[in-house]
């Protein structure tokens, strides 16, 4: 399975990609965690606390932070269109195509240490089924009055050279 790092560099993103995303005032974030230190679940949160709808899909648990989860994107009721994907890479590709069938058009997979959700497979998938995809970011860096941390990350990618153009 390739990573994000066997990426080719026209698969990275753009910054209208990602406003785009973020303009999607409804999104199922699929594999928050039931942890409530966990870093995935803190995103949740946060994009709770700034006026996003979020749904949380987790079939392990039946309720995160007071709402209902639900075990995949297919069993959430009303259309969605947005799916943050917080899953490992192998669990993302099963995901896409969840995406696909229900009609999903705009895609995150998230990363901010480690693996990510990321799976140049998916993200393949998503290119070829329409679907804007982001592909190994971190939301808290685009996201407007982020912390210090999310800041200096995203001033040391721009340095690199790196960052979303």
């Amino acid at each position: 399975m390739a990573t994000i790092a066997q990426l080719p560099s026209e698969a990275r993103c753009s910054r209208e990609q990602i406003a785009a995303f973020l303009a999607q005032k409804k999104i199922a974030a699929v594999g928050v965690s039931r942890k409530p230190a966990d870093f995935t679940r803190k995103l949740f949160q946060e994009l709770l606390s700034r006026g996003y709808e979020m749904i949380p899909v987790n079939p392990a648990v039946s309720e995160i932070d007071g709402l209902k989860s639900y075990a995949n994107l297919r069993d959430i009721p009303a259309p969605v269109t947005a799916a943050l994907l917080l899953t490992s890479p192998e669990v993302t590709e099963h995901v896409v195509e969840d995406c696909l069938a229900i009609g999903v058009t705009h895609v995150w997979m998230y990363r901010a240490s480690g693996r990510g959700a990321v799976s140049a497979h998916a993200v393949q998938e998503c290119r070829e089924g329409g679907i804007n995809v982001i592909a190994g970011e971190c939301p808290f860096m685009f996201l407007p009055r982020n912390g210090f941390v999310h800041r200096v990350h995203g001033m040391i990618r721009k340095i690199m050279g790196n960052y979303p153009r």
